[in-house]
This record gives structure tokens, sequence and C-alpha cells, in this order.
């Protein structure tokens, strides 16, 4: 993690800062030498939109997704944790989802770093205040894509490449990730921890806690929304945000029944996805 650091400091101090509307040269394809090098020895930071996506690429459980696909690197300055795209057990170390010959057999699906690529986004606004997000070009060694003469401006290929759904989640990440609680020191109990984890990764198990637990006897949710919940899974990670944002930091973004404010203020069983 610490070299996840370093480039994140050398990202905000080094690299040129691009607008929507600043232009770079890029395109990809079969036919250059460098196709599918780039999935390779890299380190893939996966959303919770990007599980959504992903495991429903591959019609799977979110759990079990998790368990195959995925590992969570361990840091003690990590305050949550942040599932890591698991690749093949080569020299190379590539990702399992490349074909060598055709490329992304997910390609629809993909996550938000490779689809972004090759820009990348930052957010300032973690150590520089008042400062705005802003994107940066990533040119590597191996990418022969830049020698193109294909043009676009910053927002053409956000729209090519499909990111707009993927940027919105991505906003309800960081307001959640970010959250100013963190930079006041907060330190997250093991049982929040794992209510992160359920309510915004493994959506499977969140909507079993939500019909099968004793949740909506707490908690106030419409028939619409509850039959929305049953089914869509996007909706079902909104909400997740949602209850994040309360049961973790006291927003008021879900509605408690009058009968149920004694619990919520901690004298009766106190919230948390282990034992609601």
């Amino acid at each position: 993690m610490k070299e996840f650091e370093d480039l994140k400091k050398k990202i905000l101090t080094e690299y040129p800062r691009l607008s929507p509307r600043d232009r770079f040269r890029f395109e990809c394809g079969p036919d250059l030498e460098c196709f599918n090098v780039c999935c390779s020895d890299v380190n893939i930071f996966l959303t919770p939109y990007d599980v959504l996506m992903m495991r429903k690429a591959l019609d799977m459980d979110s759990t079990r997704f998790l368990a195959e696909y995925t590992i969570v690197p361990f840091d003690k300055n990590q305050k949550l944790p942040v599932p890591l795209l698991k690749m093949r057990d080569t020299e190379r170390k590539e990702c399992r989802f490349v074909d060598t010959r055709k490329g992304c057999k997910i390609y629809e699906h993909r996550p938000w770093p490779c689809r972004i690529y090759p820009l990348g986004a930052a957010s300032p606004g973690e150590t520089e205040v008042n400062a705005e997000p802003f994107y940066f070009l990533i040119q590597e060694g191996h990418c022969k894509g830049h020698e193109r003469a294909r043009e676009w401006t910053v927002d053409e290929w956000l729209e090519d490449q499909g990111i707009s759904e993927y940027a919105e989640f991505g906003e309800l990440f960081k307001k959640v990730t970010l959250h100013p609680a963190f930079t006041r020191g907060r330190e997250l109990a093991p049982q929040q921890i794992d209510m992160y984890w359920t309510a915004l990764y493994d959506l499977d198990k969140f909507r079993r806690f939500i019909f099968e637990s004793s949740f909506l006897k707490r908690f106030e949710i419409t028939e619409p929304k509850l039959d929305e919940l049953k089914v869509d899974d996007v909706s079902l990670l909104r909400f997740g945000f949602d209850w994040i944002r309360f049961a973790m930091f006291g927003e008021k973004r879900v509605k408690v029944r009058p009968d149920a404010e004694k619990w919520i203020k901690g004298e009766g069983v106190k919230p948390g996805v282990a034992n609601a």
C-alpha cells in the first residue's frame, strides 16, 4: 500500500492536470504490438459498482465472486477494505478476464480503472484545500496507443467509454471513503467494517439482510422501493450507500420506524449487519 500512496503523491505533485476540454492522442486495438500488455502486472482496485457489473457479466453470486476473483490487501493505515482483482498466478500476473488474441472477455462490464485508461482521475481535495478534481494522462513505456493519430478531448473519451454511471457511483463511494469522520481520526469497529463490506460489495448478502432479518421492522421503506430492492442490484447499491451513511455517520438517509427509536439510540440491540 505504500507504493500506492507514493504514486498518489506523485500524481498530485508532478502530473499535468487535464480539464474536460483538454485534448490527447490515443487509440487501442488488437493490431498494436502492446495489445493486452496493460492488463498484466497491474493492481486493479475495485469499487462497489465495478464488482456489481463484473459479477453480472459472469451471472455470479456476489459472495462467490468476491471469494474467487478478489483479494483484500491488509494495511494498518487503511480505514476500509478495498478488494483487489486477483490476477492469474503466472510470471506476468495477467488479468484472468483477458484472452491474449481477443482482449477482455467482459469488456462491456470492465471495471472503472480499465474503462477510463489511459486517463486517471484524482481528488486533491484530500490534501489540498479547495482544489478541484482533475484528470491526468497515463503514459507507460510499453503503450503504443499514444503514437496513434486519433485525438480526443477528455469529455469525448469519457463519453465514448461509458463512464457516466461509473462516475455517479464513484461520487457516492467518495462520500463514504473520504468522509470527514475519517480525517478526524475515526476508527471503525469490526462490526462496522463488516457492515460496510456487506452493504456495498456483497449485495446478495445485503439483500438477505434486508428481507430475512428484522431490518424491515426497524426501518420504513415504501412498497415500490422494496419491490425495486428485491430485483434491481443498482437500486440496492444506491440504498446500500444510504444505509452506510446512516449507520456509520448518523446521516438521516434511512427512515426509522417510531417504535424502533429506542433500538437506534442504543437502549436495545445496537445496529449493524452482524446482529440486526
